[in-house]
């Protein structure tokens, strides 16, 4: 009997999971929605009865019972780079060509697809059963959000075939249809809830949704457009034949994926899908091309943070007019002083917008923007809302011209503007409030005082609650006050505590980068402690002297004296030293100590003995420069496993190359 009740589940189980396959990723599902809804809870019943049948790529799995208590992070093991973008069919042509140049080829084909307007997400399966779920975060680091991919029904929990990769990463976007989004909306209002301004926004909150069974409600969609790690080595020349096998893997890819011929190819498939547009159940903000031959793709490599060999060819921006009601000024999170249009509420690409930004006081200046002008509106990349241009023509006769402050809006500490920046800044920030929580962040980084349990999140409601005003503040926290916090407690209030108690000895250029001080990262900071090797010193030294230091150009010589200069900045510096931080005395490096002094090592592939950051902290300890990109002025480069255009372009360049035992000897 309970061969026969196990065997009846696994078909039932089959026959769900065979349906989805064909609604999601062939759309042509094999029975209606009311035979799989009977189906789902008959099975569901089964289920019930015989729990010892349930496995985890069962479709009555998908949801999770208990909320999260947070989203843990993710270190990508390949990055999850952004693309490069093209807003014309001039931009498109000059893309093709520099592609033809660096290939030397008269033709490159193209894979061409829909831009979707979504989140990016990678979803790793082992075995052929999905285990974990991220979302792109900064392109190295995202959050676990396994629990909430999983309700996404077009998403296999298992993959169909038999011959799998041990592991496979595949790369997509999750995306909120027009029509559940509307209907979502509609719901939300009948309720009384939450509405959302738009699709995108719709699809990233319901991720980020700590419970998962909320997520579930969402009507939510996945299109899979890349494959990321992979266990082994595959059988295909082209990202298309990659992307139809992912697809025979039961996962859904988009239909209008096709071939294109040179630059003119991409520009009829441009045309075509923004013909189409208007006619799709999902949002798309412009197209994708990517280099078809896999070959070529590895032999272009890639530029900074994105491939050279693929890149976004965006739909202009759509454009609306309306009226400014008033201007004011924000504080970014590194003291920016940004003016911002409040307008009268307006449409413009499908979202109400109430602000625009204009940037800074010389575009203020250049559009010559006033409170009560009529202007043109658009979404920028069809995002971020900007004024394009003022029709003066309706201009009120009483209008003024706007002047932008002198002193900071919120800490009224005087505003700076360093040469060669259009930008405003106010330079306090360790005590002006509105940089308060991205300041006491970064104190508490990895790289700087590295406080374990001190996340993000906590932070933000340390400062709302008004625990903490200053990176100061968090050496006399009060333990009932810690403990009283949401999702806190007694032992989690007396580890942090622990935490920040052991981060008081650290070491002066930790200090230095703590402090949050513009421009100024790592290797800086170790050049001020070396070489000043004591904090008031580098306060009071002139950025006159500063520039006669290894590597420190007038820019950031200005950045750091203005920092020092401001009496705010001085006085929370003291505090900090007053509670206890403290670091060992600084000997002058030796050149025994430093074999690596004057030379410029690149560090690429993955390392087994060490993380990337300690190997580049190490290398900079012992004197060397660690620069991102291979060029001729590289002297070194470190190659870890898997190591790819940099090792190339090094051994082109005749650079000498060094595996990470050298790195583990030295």
């Amino acid at each position: 009997m309970s061969e026969k009740i196990q065997k009846q589940i696994e078909t039932m189980r089959s026959d769900l999971n065979d349906n989805a396959y064909h609604y999601y990723v062939l759309d042509d599902p094999t029975i209606s929605d009311v035979e799989y809804d009977k189906l789902y809870h008959e099975l569901v019943e089964l289920e019930n009865q015989y729990p010892e049948y349930i496995s985890d790529d069962s479709p009555t799995q998908r949801v999770g019972d208990k909320p999260l208590d947070g989203f843990k992070q993710i270190q990508h093991e390949i990055p999850m780079l952004s693309l490069g973008n093209v807003f014309s069919e001039e931009e498109l042509i000059d893309f093709d060509k520099r592609l033809l140049d660096l290939a030397e080829l008269t033709e490159i084909k193209y894979s061409a697809e829909p831009k979707l307007d979504g989140l990016a997400v990678s979803i790793v399966y082992v075995n052929g059963k999905l285990q974990q779920a991220a979302t792109r975060g900064d392109g190295a680091v995202g959050e676990d959000i396994t629990a909430n991919v999983k309700t996404i029904k077009a998403i296999p929990l298992s993959l169909r075939g038999n011959e799998l990769p041990e592991k496979l990463e595949v790369r997509g976007e999750v995306i909120m249809s027009r029509k559940g989004f509307d209907e979502y909306n509609r719901q939300a209002e009948l309720l009384g809830e939450k509405t959302f301004a738009n699709p995108r926004n719709a699809a990233a909150g319901s991720l980020r949704q700590l419970d998962p069974r909320k997520t579930a409600k969402r009507p939510l969609m996945f299109y899979a457009y890349s494959i990321g790690v992979v266990s082994e080595e595959l059988p295909f020349n082209t990202h298309l034949e990659t992307l139809n096998w992912v697809k025979s893997l039961g996962i859904p890819v988009n239909a209008f994926n096709q071939i294109c011929i040179g630059a003119l190819g991409c520009q009829k498939f441009h045309q075509m899908i923004g013909d189409v547009r208007s006619t799709l159940d999902y949002d798309i903000d412009g197209v994708v091309y990517k280099v078809n031959d896999l070959a070529l793709q590895k032999k272009l490599g890639f530029v900074t943070k994105s491939p050279r060999w693929a890149t976004a060819h965006k739909f202009p921006a759509e454009e609306a007019t309306t009226t400014i009601e008033n201007i004011d000024v924000q504080v970014g999170r590194t003291g920016s002083i940004t003016p911002v249009a409040r307008l009268k509420p307006v449409v413009v690409g499908g979202v109400t917008v109430t602000n625009a930004t204009l940037h800074n006081k010389d575009e203020i200046r250049r559009k010559d923007v006033r409170i009560g002008d009529r202007v043109f509106v658009r979404r920028a990349g069809d995002v971020i809302p900007e004024v394009v241009k003022v029709i003066k023509q309706k201009r009120p006769k009483d209008s003024v011209e706007f002047i932008m402050p002198t002193h900071c809006p919120v800490c009224e500490t005087e505003l700076h503007k360093i040469e060669g920046e259009a930008v405003l800044r106010c330079p306090a920030g360790l005590f002006c409030d509105a940089q308060r929580k991205e300041a006491i962040k970064h104190f508490a980084s990895r790289k700087a005082l590295d406080i374990e349990g001190l996340g993000d999140k906590l932070v933000e409601l340390m400062v709302d609650e008004g625990l903490i005003k200053t990176p100061a503040d968090l050496f006399h926290l009060d333990k009932q006050e810690v403990s009283d916090l949401e999702r806190m407690g007694e032992k989690s209030a007396t580890n942090l505590l622990a935490s920040i108690e052991s981060s008081k000895h650290t070491s002066l250029d930790k200090f230095i980068y703590a402090l949050g001080i513009r421009e100024v990262g790592e290797a800086t900071a170790l050049t001020l402690a070396q070489q000043l090797k004591d904090i008031h010193i580098v306060a009071k030294t002139t950025a006159e002297d500063l520039e006669e230091l290894p590597d420190i150009g007038p820019i950031v010589a200005k950045r750091i004296t203005q920092f020092f200069a401001d009496e705010h900045n001085l006085a929370v510096i003291e505090q900090l030293l007053d509670a206890g931080i403290t670091w060992d005395k600084i000997e002058t490096p030796t050149k025994e100590s430093q074999p690596l002094l004057g030379k410029t090592i690149v560090l690429t592939g993955s390392l087994s003995q060490y993380t990337r950051a300690t190997a580049k902290s190490k290398l900079i300890e012992l004197g060397a420069k660690v620069a991102g990109s291979v060029s001729k002025n590289t002297d070194m480069l470190v190659a870890g496993e898997k190591a790819g255009s940099k090792l190339t372009k090094a051994v082109k360049l005749g650079i000498e190359i060094k595996d990470e035992q050298w790195l583990v000897d030295l």
